[in-house]
């Protein structure tokens, strides 16, 4: 066993990783007895017709393939870890005004609908109020804040999922055509009005409900900023 000898009064030679890895607790015998796997024959008789064929014949049980590759095909490591949803800041409930800090819409004050499967937060604006339309966002680049919408019983239509929010597969246009179209803004696509009509729709509870709360509207449209001297890990938010 490899102790950390202290180089100063609380500092240790080896990292608490270092020590751990040099103690090798790791390499102890699993304890779960396994079933022995049933020994199956190299070889197994079979018979064969023909009078000159002496009836019977010895095969292998396992056929070798026909074909092998011609060098050393490196196999991907496979890993036993299935990938979890993010579990969910306590802070963040339903209702929650929460402040993104990344992307497109960083320093807007937005409303969380809902966790998806994923485990990235649904959140919306509401798009009317400061033009934050429906999104996913990560709970690692939010801050949450302590006002709340009493959203009530409203729920978020099961349809819009991780999946409502892929992108459509484009066509790829052929070289010819590029070189033609080159330096020509491209053609916008409409917005689809299935996906405008979910928005209204879930936007309308969510307007109602800051309605009813005296200046939340401008607290949404606003947005967050730090000045000289101000530090966000000294703010309650």
């Amino acid at each position: 066993m490899a102790r950390s000898r202290q180089l100063a009064p609380g500092v240790g030679r080896f990292s608490r990783s270092q020590a751990a890895s040099r103690r090798g607790l790791y390499k102890g015998l699993k304890k779960s007895d396994k079933p022995a796997p049933a020994d199956t024959p190299a070889f197994k008789e079979v018979t064969v017709g023909g009078d000159k064929n002496s009836g019977t014949r010895l095969v292998p049980t396992s056929k070798a393939p026909r074909f092998y590759p011609a060098e050393d095909v490196r196999q991907p490591k496979k890993s036993r870890k299935s990938p979890k949803p993010a579990k969910l800041r306590p802070t963040i409930v339903p209702g929650t005004i929460l402040i993104l800090l990344a992307g497109r819409f960083r320093g807007k004050r937005v409303v969380f609908l809902k966790q998806l499967d994923s485990g990235l937060l649904l959140v919306t604006g509401p798009y009317k109020i400061n033009g934050v339309p429906l999104r996913r966002v990560n709970q690692a680049y939010v801050i949450a804040t302590s006002t709340k919408v009493d959203l009530g019983e409203f729920k978020v239509d099961a349809k819009i999922n991780d999946a409502y929010f892929a992108k459509p597969a484009t066509k790829s246009s052929s070289a010819e055509a590029e070189f033609f179209e080159e330096g020509k803004p491209k053609a916008k696509e409409a917005f689809p009005e299935a996906k405008s009509a979910d928005q209204k729709e879930a936007d309308k509870a969510v307007i109602a409900a800051v309605q009813k709360q005296e200046n939340l509207a401008k607290y949404l449209k606003a947005t967050f900023g730090l000045s000289k001297g101000q530090f966000p890990h000294q703010m309650v938010f």
